[in-house]
């Protein structure tokens, strides 16, 4: 059991009370003694307030302890209150089914017309509502059946609506069911690279290394240009072809080193000597 600190509604807990040592069979003086023992804070100082040989009994201190915590009673509803629990936009059933049957629990000798009434007067437009104002209920219990029926129908129609709604795609799921053709299957498009690792050595060392592998195409053959016959491609006529290479590379970069001397020396003509020489 819950201690009571004054700030709820004083009945609950004295009903809850009362229940408790009602099956206990506790006598008057039992239950005097024991409800302080259910009280805490603002509750448990009213009760150390009071004087000695100010309580005569037990209901008298269950008067009195009403009268005191009075001002936190529960608001009393009237059937008027139900008109205010409307179905919002958009709403579900079942939610406003949840909100309407709280408000009628809070109502206290609530007549079954006034819940239906109140019930009929809060739905939106819809099949549940074409049905009550066809078929009248007569009870309770079949405003609930008839209720949970239509609540089990929008539960069931709302993964239709999500699945078919306008620009909801189901293309991915069909690619993932269809399945691939024998065509497609293993073949990838190979990947592209823009940017390669730069290599440490001359493409000529690595021609000489792979060249007797299967993982370069050979060249083309070699035409003789007199006799115009076609020169089988061997390994020593690739380390030719490589050799001749090197050789015209290197001859390359010479001319390259010579150009770089020549305007060296014509740019230190045109600008003289430079300090040093003239120190010496």
């Amino acid at each position: 059991m819950d201690l009571y600190d004054g700030t709820t509604d004083p009945k609950h807990h004295l009903s809850n009370f009362k229940s408790r040592m009602y099956l206990a069979d506790a006598s008057d003086a039992t239950r005097y003694k024991a409800f302080p023992t259910t009280l805490t804070k603002a509750a448990m100082k009213w009760f150390n307030s009071l004087l000695p040989r100010s309580v005569t009994s037990f209901n008298d201190l269950s008067r009195k302890f009403l009268m005191q915590f009075s001002i936190h009673k529960d608001k009393v509803n009237h059937v008027s209150s139900l008109l205010g629990v409307k179905q919002e936009v958009g709403e579900p059933l079942r939610d406003y089914m949840e909100g309407f049957n709280k408000a009628c629990l809070e109502i206290q000798d609530l007549p079954t017309e006034a819940v239906i009434m109140g019930l009929v007067n809060g739905l939106r437009e819809g099949p549940f509502s074409q049905s009550i104002s066809e078929r009248h209920p007569t009870s309770l219990s079949n405003v609930q059946e008839r209720a949970e029926k239509y609540i089990n129908m929008e539960k069931n129609a709302r993964p239709r609506e999500l699945s078919w709604r306008p620009g909801h795609s189901h293309s991915s799921k069909e690619k993932e069911r269809k399945p691939k053709k024998k065509e497609e299957v293993g073949l990838e498009r190979p990947r592209i690279y823009h940017s390669y690792t730069p290599l440490r050595v001359f493409l000529v060392d690595v021609y000489r290394e792979i060249c007797h592998t299967k993982r370069l195409p050979p060249p083309r053959p070699i035409k003789n240009k007199k006799k115009g016959e076609v020169v089988p491609t061997t390994v020593s006529t690739i380390n030719y072809m490589v050799n001749q290479q090197m050789i015209v590379t290197t001859k390359k970069c010479d001319r390259k080193a010579g150009q770089r001397r020549l305007v060296g020396q014509i740019s230190h003509e045109k600008v003289g000597p430079s300090w040093q020489e003239k120190a010496r």
